[in-house]
């Protein structure tokens, strides 16, 4: 995540008026859907709930990431934000489950839905919901980058909502409502179950998919005065920020000063990518690493 240091913080701002607007809405979904007897809206609202969380977390977190590192956790508050999207995904999954349950007892058993009522909350869905991704689609952070498009596709949703209760205004389908739920839910799904793999493979500390490994340990190898490498290791903090650290066994060194530029190679090779932090162990040829 890429975050602003300075006293004034846009990124912040903007993720709180998005948390207050969705969290808001949220609630109104709750009551309204409950009103017109939609379980689409109230699946919909499981669905908020998670957004607002999210960006809750999105937002305490950018507060929280501006601190430096300490005694406590030498790599800095920016992992935290794993834990969050751990916590989103857990609750998406357990009211996925809950609206599931819902709508096949409304598809066994229709009920009568609101149409009118479903057409007033779908147009305030989009409203909101396209007002909360404006204000974010701006942003430079990956935080506000990926918020506004989870809530690009709430604004989708709602059109989808929209749609299904003016076909409801003029035919009576009962099923179209518990139907549209059951696509929304899994689709929700489906988008949860590949976060929380992706969080669980950081957590795991896997190495990131955006780097190619063994072609980065080539390149070190290319590099003159260079024999071989060991205990090469490289995880993610939090998806964006990564961590390497690796042995180079160094060959024909003859001076301080070839040593030194072989460190400067290293370093200019590593600059070329997101590491956060990387740590280089060399050895000559006379060492024997106390770890092999």
């Amino acid at each position: 995540m890429a975050h602003d240091h300075s006293h004034h913080n846009p990124s912040g701002k903007n993720l709180k008026i998005a948390f207050f607007l969705n969290l808001g809405f949220t609630i109104l979904e709750v009551i309204g859907g409950l009103y017109v007897n939609s379980i689409a809206i109230i699946s919909d609202a499981i669905h908020d709930l998670g957004d607002s969380l999210s960006l809750g977390t999105s937002w305490y977190l950018d507060k929280k990431s501006q601190q430096g590192a300490n005694h406590k956790f030498s790599f800095g508050y920016k992992r935290f934000s794993l834990l969050g999207a751990l916590i989103n995904s857990l609750v998406l999954v357990a009211g996925s489950i809950y609206v599931i349950s819902e709508a096949i007892g409304r598809l066994i058993e229709p009920e009568h839905s609101n149409a009118e009522g479903m057409i007033i909350f779908a147009i305030i869905g989009v409203a909101v919901n396209g007002f909360a991704a404006y204000k974010l689609s701006g942003g430079s952070s990956m935080n506000e980058k990926v918020v506004s498009w989870h809530l690009l596709e709430d604004v989708l949703g709602w059109v989808a909502v929209l749609i299904v209760a003016i076909v409801l205004k003029f035919k009576d389908i009962h099923y179209l409502d518990p139907a549209l739920s059951l696509g929304i839910t899994f689709y929700i799904l489906w988008n949860v179950i590949k976060r929380l793999k992706e969080t669980l493979f950081i957590f795991l500390q896997g190495a990131p998919k955006d780097i190619d490994l063994d072609k980065l340990k080539e390149k070190l190898l290319s590099i003159a005065n260079v024999d071989s490498l060991h205990h090469t290791h490289m995880w993610s903090l939090e998806g964006e920020k990564h961590v390497f650290t690796t042995h180079l066994k160094l060959k024909n060194i003859d001076s301080f000063q070839q040593l030194l530029q072989v460190k400067k190679e290293v370093k200019d090779l590593l600059k070329d990518y997101k590491f956060s932090h990387y740590t280089v162990e060399t050895e000559l040829d006379e060492e024997n690493c106390a770890l092999c």
